[in-house]
Order: C-alpha cells, then sequence, then structure tokens
C-alpha cells in the first residue's frame, strides 16, 4: 500500500503492484532493476520476463528484475471511467463539421472520468509514481535503484533522476521523450512526420509486393489508396466485420501497426481488408485486425481501456492542456498539406482540453545524472527530436542512435553495436566514451 497522497502520508491509502525475478547470478548481484513498458497506463508486471525474451544477451541475471503496474492500472488500485469507447487516440476528421463531433467525443470522456472519480484522479500522476518506485527501492532494502524505461518510461525514469538524485544507479532510457515536451500538444504533434515518412516506406514495401496485396505498384498508389479510404469513411463509415471504422478511426488503425516495421505485412493485410470491406465486401476481418478495431472501439473493461484511460489521468493531471477547440482546428488546419494523414490524428484535440489544472507543477528535468539513452531516428511515436532533447537536458547522457529503422523500442532491434552499449553499462557500469551512431545488423 502507498500514499494515495503524498503531502498526507498517514491519509488514504491504494495499492501498488509489483512483481520481482530475483538475480540469477547472486554471487555478482547489483540490486535491483525496476522497469516500465511505457504509455503511460502500461502494465509492467510481466516485463521482467519479457526484457529477457526480447533481449536475452542483456546481463538481467545480474540484478533482480522488478515489475509493476503504475497507480491507476491493471493489479494495482485502478481508474476506472466507464468510456464508451476504448481509446481516446482519434483523428480529428474531414471538415469542420467531423471536428465538431470528436471535441464532443473528448469531452464526454472527460466528463466521464471526472463523474466516476472516487478523489484518486488528481493524484495518479508521473510525480507521484515517482514516488512510488521510491517507496518500493526502500521497502526492499536497497540504496539506490536501477532502472530500464521505455517510451513514457524514460519520462518516468527522467522525473526520478530529478526528485531523487542521489538513489538513482544504472538507468537504460529507450525511445525517449523530451522532459521539455512532455505532456504539450508539441509532443504528440512531433510524431506526424515520423508517422507520414513511416507510411511512406510501408507504401514502397507494399508496392514493390503488388502481386500480392493488389494495392497498386508505386507509393503514390498505395498513397492513394489509404486517402480514398479516408475520404469515403469520411462520407459513410466502412462496415469491417462487426465495427465502423470512420475518418476518426482509421488513421488510428494505422497508427498502430506503424511502430515497427517488421509488422508492414500486417499493416498491408490489414489495409487490404478495409479496401475489400470499402469495396462491399463481408468479409471477415482477420484475428489481427479484429483485436485493433476492438481496441479502439470497444468499450470493456480489459486491460486495454483501463490503460487508456489511465494513460488520459496521467497526462491530465501532469500538463495543463489548451483549452480552446479552436486552437485544436487551427494546427489541424495547418498540418494537412504536409501530413495529410496523421496532421488531423496527433494534432486533434483530447480530454485534457476539459480537465481540471494538475494539483503539482510539471517537472523540470535539468540534472547530470549519467543514463543512457537508445533512440531510433525512424522512430513513429518518440520522435528522432524526442531523444536529442532527452539528452540535452540530462547534460551527462551518452546518446546511442539506432539509424535507418523504423522501431519503437530501439533495443528490441538486433544491432550488435546498440547491444554492447548497452550489455557494458548493465554489466560494468561504463557509459560510451562519447555519443554512439549504430546500425541494424
Amino acid at each position: 500500500m502507498v500514499p494515495l497522497d503524498y503531502a498526507e502520508p498517514k491519509g488514504r491509502t491504494i495499492s501498488v503492484a509489483i512483481s520481482r525475478v530475483r538475480a540469477t547470478d547472486p554471487t555478482h548481484r547489483r540490486g535491483i532493476l525496476l522497469s516500465n513498458p511505457g504509455g503511460p497506463g502500461g502494465r509492467g508486471l510481466d516485463l521482467p520476463v519479457r526484457l529477457g525474451r526480447a533481449a536475452p544477451s542483456y546481463p538481467w541475471g545480474l540484478y533482480d528484475l522488478i515489475g509493476m503496474d503504475p497507480r491507476g492500472v491493471g493489479r494495482s488500485t485502478p481508474v476506472h471511467c466507464g468510456w464508451s469507447i476504448g481509446d481516446s487516440f482519434q483523428s480529428a476528421g474531414a471538415d469542420l463539421v467531423r471536428f465538431g463531433e470528436s471535441v464532443a467525443t473528448q469531452a464526454d470522456l472527460a466528463a466521464r472520468c471526472l463523474a466516476a472519480d472516487n478523489g484518486m484522479l488528481p493524484h495518479i500522476t508521473t510525480r507521484n509514481t515517482a514516488r512510488d518506485i521510491d517507496l518500493v527501492r526502500t521497502l526492499l532494502g536497497e540504496d539506490r535503484i536501477n532502472y530500464f524505461g521505455m517510451s513514457y518510461g524514460t519520462y518516468l525514469g527522467a522525473v526520478y533522476t530529478q526528485m531523487f538524485p542521489d538513489r538513482t544507479d544504472r538507468m537504460v532510457l529507450d525511445s525517449a521523450v523530451d522532459p521539455a515536451r512532455y505532456g504539450s500538444d508539441a509532443m504528440i504533434q512531433d510524431q506526424g512526420a515520423p508517422l507520414e515518412e513511416a507510411l511512406d516506406a510501408l507504401a514502397d514495401w507494399t508496392a514493390a509486393r503488388a502481386d500480392r496485396y493488389g494495392l497498386g505498384t508505386t507509393r503514390s498508389d498505395v498513397r492513394a489508396v489509404v486517402s480514398g479510404l479516408i475520404e469515403q469513411a469520411a462520407r459513410q463509415p466502412i462496415r469491417v466485420g462487426a465495427y465502423d471504422v470512420d475518418d476518426h478511426w482509421l488513421p488510428s488503425v494505422l497508427f498502430g501497426y506503424l511502430h515497427d516495421s517488421r509488422r508492414f505485412d500486417d499493416a498491408a493485410n490489414a489495409v487490404r481488408q478495409i479496401a475489400d470491406a470499402a469495396a462491399g465486401q463481408l468479409a471477415e476481418p482477420s484475428a489481427d485486425l479484429e483485436q485493433t478495431l476492438s481496441g479502439l472501439l470497444t468499450a470493456t473493461t480489459d486491460d486495454a481501456i483501463a490503460s487508456a484511460e489511465s494513460s488520459t489521468a496521467v497526462v491530465c493531471g501532469d500538463v495543463g492542456a489548451p483549452r480552446d477547440p479552436a486552437w485544436y482546428w487551427r494546427n489541424v488546419e495547418a498540418s494537412r498539406a504536409d501530413q495529410p494523414v496523421f496532421g488531423p490524428l496527433v494534432n486533434n484535440i483530447s480530454p485534457c482540453a476539459f480537465w481540471p489544472a494538475p494539483v503539482e507543477p510539471r517537472v523540470d528535468v535539468h540534472n547530470a545524472t549519467p543514463v543512457l539513452i537508445v533512440q531510433a531516428t525512424g522512430d513513429p511515436v518518440a520522435a528522432y527530436r524526442e531523444g536529442v532533447g532527452m539528452h540535452r537536458t540530462m547534460t551527462a547522457s551518452r546518446l546511442v542512435t539506432l539509424r535507418d529503422v523504423i522501431v519503437h523500442g530501439a533495443f528490441t532491434v538486433p544491432s550488435s553495436c546498440v547491444s554492447q552499449a548497452v550489455e557494458t553499462y548493465l554489466r560494468d557500469g561504463g557509459l560510451p566514451a562519447a555519443d554512439l551512431t549504430c546500425h541494424a545488423d
């Protein structure tokens, strides 16, 4: 149990669930290594097992590996808002009328969270999760904490270094978020350009396999299919199995497939299935596409929607957002020329526009804690500039750049250069002498 509000340490408590995999090399044990998968709102109890599978050569056995469901999600005391859909990340749509529908949707999602709140929401924040981590450190009897964070988890790690500078040891931050931009609309807007570049790469890949997917023989052909589907969905939702997919959700579907170029086959198949459905074919979606559509459009109490609700609570509770819908609409319109598919998605309004002001200020991260940052230049979710920003604000950090790979989670890509840097750091504590540039093997 941890305090709901650390300003009242003897007041109401909530639960935070952790897991522990003990060091397999106890003779050389280096303490505990806590991990976070990102989100925010990502469940992390099984993350130690997933890390071991994704990077079996890393010296995980030197540490007691600690997984954690952060406050507000999973087996910790969860946030439940009763949302009518599975996610809030939707596109503004084709025109002002469609944008108005999105404004109403986002306002409704925020209102549901606030109506269901029992006093938890103001305290589901990154600051408090960092405090929870330090309490875990204390309870486990450790002087310092080692850490492996991905995506939002890099921001959480950076906040911990700022709040508890004398209690950090070795920290690996993969697919980093610029602390100066975290929570702001600029951070989400940064995704627009790399997402469009990833879509270009998908279009090239698909066009080279025109005999398999039938979506055209050039990038322009495949792009035209995608744009045509979005335009058709704006006029009339496309019935894909049991789901009606309109122009608010089709870009969100594509977004989910572009995190990793190793999923291009899944992405191309999804576009093919949606195109068939748009042409009137009644075939059921694949299990993969079914899962994607269900996660976006279906209101359930499963992990996915709980994560989306918790994610919203954390981001909105950390940083205030602009209130005027017109501000978002201007950004949407300005983005369409260069980012026709994803500009209306990453510039759209969110529930944070209708959320109460945060109870604590955002943490101003700027310190000389040694950390290792790993960033892919083609990351569509944590844009490369975000990692550069993290490197700049953490002045003793080293940046390992993985070039020319589209992936969110650089450590999952086979690269002896990246692996050697991370392995050496986790095993011996030695950061590279200078920043590194790596390539996939």
